[in-house]
């Protein structure tokens, strides 16, 4: 017999329903019968007796197997679908019997992968689109806290889209999120908005003047440095699965958070920020350091960083850097704020 997985008329339409009703009054499927009270094409009534034979609704007669008799719903279902349920039983017991072999397996893997990480503490990967396909993939894979550090200031539209996508995704599965950018990622609004978005569903983000390279660590277990080297890749990664050395990672990342001023939850965090990032050009232009370096080290343009001293300069009515020096030592712009809410 045919299984109606393997037939195209196993639909039951109107046409056929009301063919077995007929069938079911006349005590059997008359097909010259059916065609007259339907008005049906020779063709429509074999398509229609195929159709309920498909689905176990038509028995030849024992003895005369040209008669079709009409046979019971319950009795078609049973026929029809009982081998499948049958099936079905076996697979759930296969698939049952799978995952509990492969959950058998859980304590193997990870007992190796913690030898894994001791054996392999550390790991460089020089291609970019290889080190963003890893931390992608453990940022979706986190369970308990994500920790990062961005440096600069704007990053492009679709860097910023992406990043709130898995910020979102993170936060909604219960991770803890706590992201640290400079001071000058607060003029960006696409920056501020991902913050915005984000800290409403419970990530936390704050600023600071300056940061370390950009950092990300997983569940404390794994952290992502920025290689240092002039020969390598500016991406270059390198890779810190040492467990003593992420717990440092992470103390440095808690002391910066400490320090840093709360972001994307009111805009009464705003000018706190902007006085910060102005002491911190005051200190860095009284050591002696240049515009570009400045910039550099704060996250700005050289454009940006001259806009600042210049309104520093008109603010402390200096008319010469060593005049805005002098201006601010005496003023105690030189110390740092001391709130670090």
């Amino acid at each position: 017999m045919e299984s109606p997985a393997d037939s195209e008329f196993d639909r039951l339409d109107d046409v056929s329903a009301e063919a077995y009703r007929l069938a079911v009054l006349e005590g059997q499927f008359r097909a010259e019968a059916i065609a007259d009270e339907l008005g049906l094409s020779p063709e429509d009534v074999k398509r229609t007796e195929r159709v309920l034979r498909v689905l176990r609704l038509l028995h030849p007669t024992p003895g005369d197997p040209r008669r079709l008799a009409p046979v019971s719903p319950d009795a078609a279902s049973s026929e029809l679908l009982g081998p499948m349920e049958e099936h079905m039983g076996q697979m759930e017991q296969h698939v049952a019997r799978l995952r509990s072999q492969l959950d058998a397996l859980q304590p193997i893997y990870f007992e190796g992968r913690k030898m894994r990480n001791r054996l392999e503490a550390f790991d460089t990967i020089s291609e970019p689109d290889t080190v963003q396909s890893m931390i992608d993939s453990l940022l979706k894979r986190s369970k308990s806290e994500v920790l990062t550090v961005q440096p600069g200031g704007a990053r492009p539209a679709h860097v910023l889209e992406s990043a709130k996508e898995s910020c979102l995704a993170m936060v909604t599965r219960g991770v803890r999120l706590r992201s640290i950018y400079q001071h000058t990622a607060r003029t960006d609004p696409g920056t501020e908005a991902l913050a915005r978005a984000v800290s409403a569903e419970g990530g936390q983000f704050r600023t600071t003047e300056e940061v370390i390279d950009r950092l990300i660590i997983i569940d404390r277990e794994v952290a992502f440095l920025r290689q240092r080297r002039p020969s390598d890749p500016a991406r270059a990664a390198v890779i810190v699965r040492e467990p003593t050395l992420v717990d440092y990672l992470c103390s440095v990342h808690d002391l910066l958070w400490r320090a840093a001023l709360p972001f994307g939850q009111d805009e009464s965090d705003a000018k706190p920020a902007i006085d910060e990032v102005k002491r911190a050009i005051i200190r860095l232009l009284a050591e002696g350091h240049k515009d570009e370096l400045v910039a550099r080290r704060l996250g700005m343009s050289v454009r940006t960083c001259r806009r600042h001293i210049s309104e520093i300069a008109t603010e402390l009515k200096a008319t010469s850097r060593f005049q805005a020096g002098a201006q601010a030592a005496v003023q105690g712009l030189l110390d740092p704020l001391t709130d670090t809410t």
